[in-house]
């Protein structure tokens, strides 16, 4: 059982360090790197791989970021109350590399592709396995978030403070780095070519973040006789619902006129008991046990005024959700935003999905400058820029930034073409005649120049002949270029893309589409005695019909081929996306970080395990009113729908804003020792704003401030909160 973990202070150390934190910030970083990998590909797997349109692809992804957000206070409660931190963290991890290992079979589309055309022959069976995997990663990685910083916290002695700051700066870090490159490299492994028909690698970059867990695993493993392992004490959150859950119950029993009002409805938590207490002195007319008594109603108090704290705090969570609903779109709407822009940055190609490190640079950048240069110069000002004010501020840069992506959006939307719904129809005309034409279409003449197309598409028609075939519906996907041919010779033609042979084409006959990479394509033509290549310049997600005269000449190279554009390539280029990237990120360095200093500072110091599960929930609702809006909007426009976003949030800000300036700051200390009959310490005071700074960091972006982190506190409960 877990209560025999047996606390067993590991003997060697290094510099002062014990050797099982290295073990830790070790597996911190690796699983650090499986999650934001997994997560930085996610949503252009669910679009390109299991075909799901924009709409349903974000729902799927905030329903998964979600259960990962809600999943921690379950790995709270479990390792507090049951298994210990240690068992719950081995046991959880198991789960978790199952679940990445089950993610990178799915993207496999060899098991079910019998006919190896590159889709999936059985796509229910790829679905139902990533949902399976998502389902163990949300699990696996919720449940150790709580556990893993406070067990490294576990393993340092009390003298041991400063020692065990500078572990949680390391730590901090190595989650900074284990995010970063990540979401460098994953997106680098999808953009790889593998399988029997070659196209974009999702199991490899799923699988290098699978490799990554197991790794962290081992090496937790391998620690483990090194480790302090604390017997679990109980969870504090459990306690604090408890106390809520009968301060409710005896309301509703005691809701009677007869019965006398209470200041606060957590008053109501001790009636009950007050009276059961106040027998014992009379029936045993003992005065040790009156004073046990009186000392227990004493405790029973100060655990009332600490709940009294928190629910202050909490009630000012209710808007925050908007916030990050806002804030976690970078991973779905803006990515799948960027897959319709230009990512040539000259000798790089950046994929859309890398566009997410913009957000962990920028928060190394900024950090700094907001704690050195921004907040130091507004205190000169003698400016009142209070906590609360803050989050206001951070609050209102991101749906500043949401504005941006709406006016980046309605350029993009200028660029695409206008394709027919489903009860257009459209008519395409290709002049294969070495002269100009008119054809009468109603009361308008339309001309065609020779080997010329007009660009109203949905069938084809020639005026020599007449052929039939589909169009593109959509932008050609991952910024690939979709090309086809018109065979006007009067010969068969077999058509090669570089070494590969593309499609033998019949005279008089349009062939398929096939999607070739950005940069000079060369096109090898033959029509079985004499060949000729073609050289066309494609950029990013562009189409064009090739048309292939009656006239053709072969030679080196072939003469008469014109190139007619259907679908222009993406021409924004993803740069602008940058403003939208550093507004929100500047939002979220104000916002989030502030958030925790603040609640911190207005909490009881045994109960920050409770602020961390309500900031969780806030991070978790955020999620789920985006999958919401995504399922439940009619907006067709998707600028209407970060307008809509933005829209959504400056109005919740006004509401936070109204909050913060009716909020009274309290000292938690000050009040602790009307009970305790203690004067607070100066350094207790201090203790939660000292640690704050370090514990926002993965409280908040779970991911990167380590810049930030300045100290930590020393008493348990703290610990066992540190993430």
């Amino acid at each position: 059982s877990a209560d025999q973990e047996h606390p067993t202070r590991p003997a060697a150390t290094v510099c002062g360090y014990p050797i099982s934190i290295f073990f830790i910030v070790v597996n911190e970083f690796c699983e650090r790197f499986s999650y934001y990998g997994m997560r930085a590909v996610l949503v252009l797997y669910f679009k390109y791989f299991l075909k799901w349109d924009d709409d349903f692809a974000t729902t799927i992804y905030h329903t998964f970021v979600a259960l990962c957000y809600l999943t921690p206070i379950l790995g709270a409660i479990v390792a507090d109350s049951w298994l210990g931190k240690f068992k719950t963290i081995i046991y959880l991890s198991i789960v978790y590399a199952v679940g990445q290992v089950i993610m990178a079979i799915s993207a496999i589309s060899d098991i079910t592709d019998t006919n190896k055309d590159g889709t999936p022959d059985n796509m229910t069976f790829h679905i139902a396995l990533s949902m399976v995997g998502l389902l163990l990663i949300a699990l696996g990685t919720g449940g150790i978030k709580p556990c893993v910083a406070a067990f490294g916290g576990d393993q340092f002695e009390d003298h041991q403070e400063k020692q065990r700051s500078t572990f949680f700066s390391i730590f901090y870090l190595s989650i900074n780095a284990g995010s970063l490159l990540s979401t460098i490299i994953t997106p680098v492994l999808r953009a790889y070519e593998c399988g029997a028909v070659k196209q974009q690698c999702y199991p490899l970059a799923f699988g290098v973040p699978a490799a990554l867990m197991v790794v962290a695993l081992i090496v937790f493993i391998v620690g483990s006789g090194m480790y302090t392992k604390t017997a679990p004490q109980g969870n504090i959150m459990v306690r604090v619902c408890k106390c809520i859950g009968f301060a409710i119950q005896n309301r509703f029993r005691h809701r009677s006129s007869q019965y006398p009002k209470r200041e606060h409805w957590m008053d109501w938590w001790h009636v009950q008991y007050i009276g059961r207490f106040l027998l014992f002195p009379l029936l045993f007319f003992s005065y040790i046990v009156h004073q046990i008594i009186l000392f227990t109603l004493l405790l029973q108090k100060l655990l009332i005024a600490q709940v009294k704290m928190v629910l202050k705090v909490l009630f000012l969570y209710i808007p925050l959700p908007m916030f990050w609903a806002l804030f976690d779109q970078q991973g779905s709407r803006w990515t799948l935003q960027a897959t319709t822009m230009n990512g040539d940055f000259g000798i790089l190609t950046i994929q859309p999905d890398q566009m997410q490190t913009v957000n962990p640079i920028l928060i190394l950048v900024l950090v700094p400058i907001m704690d050195s240069i921004i907040y130091p110069l507004i205190a000169k000002c003698k400016l009142n820029f209070s906590p609360l004010k803050r989050m206001t501020v951070g609050m209102f840069l991101a749906a500043l930034a949401f504005v941006a992506a709406a006016l980046v959006q309605i350029q993009i939307d200028n660029t695409l073409p206008t394709f027919p719904s489903k009860t257009q129809s459209q008519a395409k005309f290709i002049n294969m005649l070495n002269t100009s034409l008119t054809i009468k279409a109603g009361q308008n003449d339309l001309e065609l120049l020779p080997f010329k197309v007009n660009q109203d598409s949905k069938c084809a028609f020639k005026v020599h002949f007449y052929v039939q075939f589909s169009d593109l519906k959509t932008k050609p996907e991952q910024g690939a270029n979709a090309i086809r041919f018109l065979n006007g010779f009067e010969k068969l033609l077999n058509v090669t893309v570089g070494n590969e042979l593309f499609e033998s084409i019949v005279t008089n006959n349009m062939s398929g589409y096939i999607n070739v990479k950005k940069g000079n394509a060369v096109f090898g033509i033959s029509d079985g005695v004499q060949t000729c290549t073609y050289q066309l310049t494609l950029g990013f997600g562009s189409s064009y019909t090739l048309i292939i005269p009656p006239s053709l000449t072969f030679g080196q190279e072939c003469g008469g081929i014109e190139s007619e554009m259907d679908i222009s390539p993406n021409s924004i280029h993803m740069a602008w996306l940058i403003p939208q990237y550093f507004l929100i990120t500047a939002g979220e360095v104000v916002f989030s970080v502030t958030g925790l200093e603040f609640s911190y500072s207005q909490a009881p110091s045994n109960m920050k395990s409770v602020l961390q599960a309500g900031w969780l929930l806030t991070v978790a609702v955020g999620n789920i009113i985006v999958l919401i809006v995504a399922e439940a909007a009619t907006l067709e426009e998707q600028w209407a729908e970060y307008i809509l976003f933005a829209s959504l949030l400056v109005l919740v800000c006004i509401i936070f804003a109204i909050q913060a300036y009716f909020y009274t700051y309290i000292d938690p200390t000050a009040i602790e020792a009307q009970f305790t009959k203690r004067e607070p310490d100066e350094k207790e005071k201090r203790k939660s704003i000292e640690m704050v700074k370090k514990d926002s960091v993965e409280n908040h972006n779970e991911k990167r401030k380590a810049s930030h982190s300045s100290s930590s506190s020393s008493d348990e409960e703290t610990k066992q909160t540190r993430i």
